[in-house]
């Protein structure tokens, strides 16, 4: 039996402000790429913010996509 896929997605980029999220380029921002769980999604993330220590306004997240992906958790019913 397998895992469950998990959808993780890994982004990053300049943001205009170290405190915030908001992204200075919109069209700069990096797409790393889908993960099937948070661990590889995890590696990802870190391997790029390692490579960016440098630049104190770059930062990369994690959005757990596959919360966003089901259909009953904001009680909406299938068309």
């Amino acid at each position: 039996m397998h895992d469950p896929q998990l959808l993780h997605i890994v982004i990053g980029g300049e943001l205009e402000d170290v405190a915030g999220t908001t992204f200075r380029d919109l069209s700069k921002v990096d797409f790393v790429g889908a993960f099937p769980s948070y661990a590889e999604a995890r590696r990802a993330w870190l391997a790029r913010a390692q490579a960016t220590v440098d630049n104190a306004h770059m930062r990369y997240f994690i959005i757990h996509a596959h919360k966003l992906l089901d259909p009953h958790q904001d009680g909406s019913t299938p068309a």
